[in-house]
């Protein structure tokens, strides 16, 4: 595999440099790899603070900034961060108010997220954890024990963080980042493997001419492969496992997620069949994201995420968002 890497051993380091170079307004500690938001801590604000293997970009630094996450921490590409980055990037963020912890459900994060909690709270940091657990797809996977966390990291991470930045309370905030991933639901389709700078090749096998319902951000087994699919068929399959969880009877939120090597064409044109789908279940849409944000390296394929919201979580999204992967109301 041709890959843009001087050595894989340097690819997160190197990756934090050009982060540093492009996004003057985040401070960037390469050496103990925590992205934090200029200015912070901010006086009476909440901090919020997620992290998580790298290779998912923009999933975390990528949403570091106003209205959004206030640090991150990047671990080794499809490995947990460890608990000293998440108790330094707390210290960072503290500003008397508390600080959040945003965890996808994967063992080793929720494990290190839970040490570095005791580790901030024995130096006086108050800590609310929130777990995101959206995944239909399968329960107990190669990571996790229940639903894997994805697409649903960005609406929790989005309204919690509009919600911080209006100033409430850290357990208005922890409450409104639980009502989120209780809302929301995920489902993900591979049609290639990704291949980690480390192994230099697919991590796992997917014949030409299939696909894998129900993949996880990692390459983790879904509920089945299949022949290939149309965009229409693949949409169908993806929002009725879904709806047949979820059940929402309010306006939902929709994000068209790519993996990572999927096209903005292919994914527009997947959007319009996810809102036929929509339309046809009677659901109604009341936003749609369409584009990379919830990655795999360099998976072809796509997830798609719904969130049911009432007034205020539409209210809390529709917010002004400053950071370098999401970005509107400025």
């Amino acid at each position: 595999m041709k890959m843009l890497i001087n050595v894989p051993e340097t690819v997160v380091a190197d990756a934090l440099r050009g982060i540093a170079a492009a996004h003057p307004d985040l401070v960037v500690d390469v050496e103990h790899r925590v992205i934090v938001r200029k200015g912070a801590p901010f006086e009476g604000k909440v901090g919020l603070v997620s992290g998580g293997g790298s290779g998912h970009e923009p999933l975390h630094g990528g949403f570091v900034g106003r209205g959004m996450l206030t640090a991150a921490c990047p671990g080794e590409v499809f490995t947990s961060p460890v608990p000293d980055q998440m108790a330094r990037a707390a210290a960072a963020v503290d500003s008397g108010a508390g600080v959040l912890f945003i965890v996808k459900n994967y063992t080793g994060d929720v494990l290190n997220f839970d040490m570095a909690a005791e580790l901030a709270e024995d130096e006086g940091v108050q800590i609310a954890k929130v777990l995101v657990n959206d995944d239909v797809a399968v329960v107990d996977s190669l990571y996790t024990a229940g639903r894997r966390g994805t697409g649903a990291t960005l609406f929790v991470e989005k309204i919690a963080g509009a919600a911080a930045e209006e100033g409430a309370p850290l357990d208005r905030v922890a409450a409104l980042a639980r009502q989120v991933n209780e809302s929301s639901r995920s489902f993900g389709v591979a049609l290639t493997a990704c291949s980690t700078p480390a192994k230099g090749g697919p991590t796992f096998d997917l014949p030409d001419g299939e696909l894998e319902l129900g993949i996880g951000i990692h390459g983790e087994p879904g509920r089945e492969r299949r022949p290939m699919m149309t965009s229409g068929e693949i949409a169908d399959f993806s929002v009725d496992a879904i709806l047949e969880d979820l059940r929402p009877d309010a306006p939902v939120l929709a994000l068209v997620n790519g993996m990572g090597a999927t096209p903005l064409l292919e994914l527009y044109g997947f959007a319009a069949e996810v809102h036929r789908v929509l339309a046809e279940r009677k659901v109604p849409v009341a936003r749609t994201l369409v584009g990379n944000y919830v990655t795999s390296l360099d998976m072809a394929g796509c997830s798609v995420t719904l969130c049911q919201a009432d007034e205020e979580l539409l209210r809390l999204y529709d917010a002004p968002v400053e950071t370098p992967g999401l970005s509107w109301g400025n």
